[in-house]
């Protein structure tokens, strides 16, 4: 094979190659949001986009968020039972079905955590949700007024260095988060770049470096 041939295979494994880099660089390119939760000073229900939302007191709001679905699918429970969250962590319990409420049972001395609005004697329907931010480390054990002879009842633990208890999977890093300061369409440039020199130094030893004597047998 000549020296020719082989230089021009060669370039065209390195663009196929190069060209691959770049699409999977373009598709691994990923968009997250992120919310904020925000907790006020005195419990409130407010519609948000026609559903019924109540904060509760508790401080803090700019912490990690964990949800509490209240009677999945018509049962008397709540998922998840049992909850371990750290300190300024906020809870957002929302309603799969009717005629339910959040009580406390027991909680830490120091912690003022009242529950849903209306004590004992008001329960909510579907689409209703409650949040509330718990910074006083300790157990916290609740239930469902009408539902707590049932055992409808569940339990929060705060403690420091808690979190995901329940279930709950480990959010998803962003590289740059981690030290890693890379951009996919850097990726791209770069391997455009490398295609372009792979190219023109292949033309120049075509041109001009490939002397007479390189002819094979094959």
């Amino acid at each position: 094979m000549k020296r020719r041939d082989f230089l021009m295979a060669a370039s065209g494994v390195a663009g196929g190659a190069g060209a691959g880099a770049t699409a999977a660089a373009a598709q691994d390119t990923t968009t997250t949001s992120s919310g904020n939760t925000t907790a006020t000073g005195n419990e409130t229900t407010t519609a948000v986009n026609g559903t019924a939302t109540e904060s509760g007191a508790g401080g803090g709001g700019g912490g990690p968020t964990e949800e509490v679905t209240v009677g999945p699918g018509g049962s008397l429970s709540y998922d998840p039972a049992e909850l371990t969250i750290a300190p300024g962590t906020t809870v957002r319990w929302v309603w799969d079905s009717d005629n339910h409420n959040v009580q406390p049972s027991s909680q830490p001395d120091g912690a003022d955590w009242s529950g849903t609005e209306g004590g004992d004697d008001q329960t909510y329907n579907t689409g209703h949700e409650y949040s509330y931010t718990f910074e006083t480390t300790g157990t916290y054990e609740y239930y469902c007024t009408p539902h707590r002879q049932a055992g409808m009842t569940a339990t929060i633990t705060v403690q420091e260095g808690g979190g995901g208890g329940g279930g709950g999977g480990a959010a998803e890093q962003d590289p740059e988060h981690m030290g890693v300061a890379f951009q996919a369409h850097f990726v791209g440039l770069a391997t455009l770049l490398m295609m372009v020199v792979s190219l023109i130094y292949t033309f120049f030893l075509l041109k001009y470096g490939e002397s007479p004597h390189t002819s094979g047998g094959n």
